[in-house]
């Protein structure tokens, strides 16, 4: 059982460790990539991420910025406070916490950070870059599960991947990454009649729904990978996947645990990013 599993925290481990010796590369030349996070209200799971990824950010060598505003902080107030943080040299990634709250239009806050600083790959111009196969950020998440796949020896060349859920943040942008990587792509959602029928034809299977156990053996044809993006707290006060894990493992040939899979790579790709960004300001002498 163990070989089947795709040990999130064990590939995270190597990608943060490639980015500090980037970082320090970069350190070495006069420059510290910086990441600014901006977290408004007191939300607890929020808090949390934010603590996480400064944590992260310090432990790889980098300058690390965290805003911390009020939850009735009005829209204009953020947007001046990007707007600072779009002028400040010394920031290479700009990462507002995501929920807001209601009197804050997130749309029109994604929009307002500079595409080269939009680390989380948002901003709708970064959106395109990725549906046209240009260079630019893409989604930490969608990006991590790729960086899984590859180093998991995933080769995805004509295969078919079925992605369950068509979010902004991981359905689409994963759908958009595997296409590129020569998949067969069906994105499946809340009105796909018959789930089941689709998803058994999955040679990889991503979850990303949000829906705890959603996806159970009846989804799953023999030997393929399964990939779990879902984090639910469950009755028992524990996290949880989209798949139900005991009942899959004995049909997958790789599965992502919940927690430990898909969870550490998506901090790991956002310093990936924020190195990027940063080895990209250096070289057009920003």
């Amino acid at each position: 059982m163990e070989g089947k599993i795709i040990d999130g925290r064990e590939i995270s481990g190597l990608v943060k460790e490639e980015v500090k010796e980037g970082v320090d590369r970069l350190k070495a030349k006069g420059r510290t990539p910086g990441l600014a996070v901006i977290l408004v209200g007191e939300d607890p799971a929020s808090s949390a991420y934010v603590g996480s990824k400064e944590r992260t950010t310090k432990a790889l060598g980098m300058h690390s910025e965290v805003i911390r505003l009020s939850s009735g902080t009005s829209e204009a107030d953020l947007l001046a406070e990007i707007d600072r943080l779009n002028r400040d040299a010394a920031i290479h990634g700009i990462l507002v916490q995501l929920p807001l709250p209601e009197q804050i239009d997130e749309q029109r806050i994604i929009a307002a950070i500079h595409p080269d600083k939009d680390v989380d790959g948002f901003h709708p111009v970064n959106a395109g870059r990725l549906m046209a196969g240009m260079e630019g950020f893409v989604p930490c998440t969608p990006l991590g599960i790729m960086a899984m796949l590859e180093r998991r020896g995933v080769d995805l060349n004509g295969k078919h991947a079925v992605v369950v859920g068509r979010s902004n943040i991981v359905g689409k942008p994963m759908a958009m990454l595997l296409l590129h990587a020569n998949a067969t792509v069906t994105i499946c959602h809340s009105r796909t009649a018959d789930l089941p029928s689709i998803t058994r034809q999955a040679d990889v299977l991503i979850a990303a729904v949000g829906r705890e156990g959603m996806i159970g053996r009846e989804h799953v044809k023999e030997d393929a990978v399964v990939i779990d993006v879902g984090i639910n707290r469950g009755e028992d006060g524990k996290l949880h996947g989209d798949v139900d894990f005991d009942s899959v493992i004995p049909v997958a040939s790789a599965i992502t645990p919940v927690p430990g899979g898909v969870g550490p790579m998506t901090i790991a790709m956002l310093m990936s990013n924020t190195l990027k960004s940063a080895e990209k300001a250096f070289r057009e002498g920003r």
